[in-house]
Formats: C-alpha cells, structure tokens, sequence
C-alpha cells in the first residue's frame, strides 16, 4: 500500500504525534504534580490538586510507553543509541516516576506529618522528567558525541556532564514553563475557588515564560553550527547510517526547512500564538485556554521536530554517522505491519480515552472532598 519512504515519513510523523500526545496528556498531571506546593497551602487545597489529575494520570503515562515502544520498534538504531548515550538521564527519569503512584496511593493513607514527603515525591515527579526531556531536546540541536563501526556497534564521546550545556539548559526551561503551564491551565478549567484563581494566575506568567524561552531559543537556534546531508540517498533503499555524508558547521542550517517548506513556519507560530492566547483567556475562558496551551505545546515541539528534520539523532564527533528517518529506520515489513496496527488500535485508544474522559468530567473543589473523603486521595 505504501512504498518505504512513505512508511518511514508516517512514521517519523507518528512518533511525532505520540511525542506530542504525551506531551498534552501526561503533560497536564506532570504540570500539576510540579506546581502541587504552590497551588495547594493546606491539605485540603492539596488534595483538589491532586484528585484533579487523579482519575487519568495513569492512563496519561500510556502516551510515553507508547512512545517509547515506537521508538524501539521503528527506530532500533536511534533506540539503542539514545537510551545508552542518555543512560543516566533516563534513570534519573525513571527513578522520579516511579515517585508518582507511591505518592498518589499512600498520601490520602499516611499520618499527617508524613503528607509533606508524598507532596515532595509529585513535585520531583513533575518537575525533573519536564526538566530532563527539554535539555535532551536541546543537546539534539548540537549533537551528540557518538561514532558507529561497521556492523553499526556505537561508541561514545560524549558522557551526561556534556548535556548539562547552556543551550540545553535553556531548553529545559522551555520545556518545564510549558508542561507547568498546561498543568496550571488544566487546575483553571477542573477546579473552582481558591486552587483555580491561583492556577489562573500562574498559568498566565507561565504562558510568559514559555513566550520569551521560546523566542530566546528560536534566536539561539539560527546562530548554531547545523547539519546537512550532501550525499544522494535511497530513500527506498535499505536503512544504513553508514551510507551518507553529512555537512556540519554551517550557522542557520537548522532553519533551512522553513525556506524549503514554507507551511513549516505555521508550527512555531502555532507555539507562540498558543501562548498568547492563554495570556489573554485564563481569567474569562477556562476552556480555551486549555485548548489554548495545547496547541502552544504542540506547536513548540512540532517546531523543534521540523528544524530537525530529517535528522534525528545527529552525531557531533562523527557527523556522517547521525541518524536520520532515512537511514535508522527497521525494514520495510515492520514498518507496515506496525503501520496496520496502528491504524487499528489508535481508534480503538483513543475512543476509549474520549469516553474515560466523558464519564470523569467535573470540577473538584472542597465539598466533592469532602463528600468523597475515603474514596479519593
């Protein structure tokens, strides 16, 4: 039905949009979670925070195993590569996930005293993975030291101390100022009194934030050295990252895809125009401005992904070895049959979300605690 190169196009689009699934989903209860202690002074007001994300944060984690699943089984070669190049990262990840059912499960179970350690578990659990996929995101950009032989066996030159750079960092703080922005917008539209006039409050200067990291890192993007490849591929052809050469160094390169293509450009504008737009709703239009925040995130992540493209894993040490959609991709049966699959499960999951949401919609403010006090967290 499809030729290779358009199954590894739909895919690169798919892992995409799973990317920015997780991001909005999971997203929202990660936002939360970070700005728990903010939000919430007293238990009570605590306990609205958390019981607003509490019927679909686990559902919302489906989005980044989905992810990750694709990642393996289109990707293999970026797989491997990412997750030992960022091995410790992705621990750091891991270990302040698994924070978030401990802290769900025994906070509305353990003595008083005991509360403000399951309060710091979310805050972590929030925080740190937002932290963490932003500064991975940004080293993306420059690099990473990595080098394959000639049975595609990786080697590294780089190790976690070199993705502490400032670039990345500054995407980190893109990447938390919207994923705390969407919890923020999602605490306005599911809570009412006090938590939902100070969520409407943080989510407008977090709006901000994101408003002038974003900008800050589109300028900082267009002054660093790009990639390029200057060799013909066989989009067709087999995947090998070996069979190609790749220019590096020349300043802008990562804009090139907005001249070529010029309907690229609606992405970041759909970041700053979402961004926008929560500043201008959040007081009036809880509704919107969540919609609003949606598409900021949506678009910011979809604009790092276009100025990628069609790189993804590039290679500062070795830059004819970075990994691109059309050279580390699995074969072409996979990728169809993984296609027909997706084609019937995705349908299927996400009527199934649409309906979990349908039946769990409803505000939650101090009497739905109170009425509900030894059934919620």
């Amino acid at each position: 039905m499809f030729d290779y190169e358009m199954l590894k196009l739909i895919w690169w689009l798919l892992i995409g949009i799973l990317l920015i699934g997780f991001a909005i989903m999971d997203g929202y209860d990660l936002g939360a979670a970070g700005l728990l202690t903010i939000l919430g002074k007293n238990d009570a007001e605590r306990r609205i925070v958390v019981n607003a994300v509490a019927p679909h944060w686990d559902g919302n984690q489906v989005w980044l195993i989905t992810g990750a699943g694709a990642i393996f089984a289109a990707w293999p070669t970026v797989y491997a590569t990412a997750f030992n190049g960022f091995y410790w990262a992705l621990l750091v990840v891991l270990f302040s996930l698994m924070m978030r059912p401990i802290a769900f499960e025994y906070r509305a179970k353990v003595e008083e005293h005991q509360k403000k350690w399951c309060d710091l578990g979310l805050v972590i659990s929030g925080v740190v993975p937002a932290l963490i996929f932003g500064v991975a995101f940004g080293n993306l950009f420059q690099g990473y030291g990595f080098s394959l032989d000639s049975i595609l066996r990786v080697s590294y030159t780089s190790g976690f101390s070199d993705l502490l750079n400032p670039f990345a960092l500054l995407c980190g703080v893109v990447s938390l100022s919207m994923l705390l922005m969407q919890g923020a917008s999602w605490l306005n539209l599911r809570t009412s009194g006090v938590v939902q006039k100070r969520a409407s409050g943080i989510a407008r200067i977090l709006a901000i934030v994101v408003l002038v990291t974003f900008a800050i890192g589109g300028i900082w993007v267009a002054q660093l050295p790009g990639y390029e490849i200057t060799s013909a591929i066989d989009l067709n052809g087999p995947s090998n990252p070996l069979n190609k050469t790749v220019a590096f160094g020349e300043v802008g390169a990562w804009m090139n895809n907005y001249s070529q293509y010029p309907l690229t450009i609606l992405a970041p504008v759909l970041g700053f125009v979402g961004s926008i737009g929560v500043v201008l709703l959040v007081r009036n239009f809880p509704t919107l401005t969540f919609i609003a925040s949606s598409m900021s995130v949506g678009g910011i992540i979809a604009t790092a992904g276009l100025s990628l493209f069609p790189f993804i894993l590039p290679s500062s040490s070795h830059p004819d070895v970075s990994l691109t959609v059309w050279d580390a991709t699995s074969s072409e049966l996979t990728l169809g049959i993984m296609t027909f699959i997706a084609g019937v499960m995705v349908p299927v999951i996400l009527g199934y979300t649409t309906w979990c949401f349908y039946k769990m919609w409803g505000r939650v403010d101090s009497a739905h605690i109170e009425n509900n006090s030894h059934s919620l967290y």
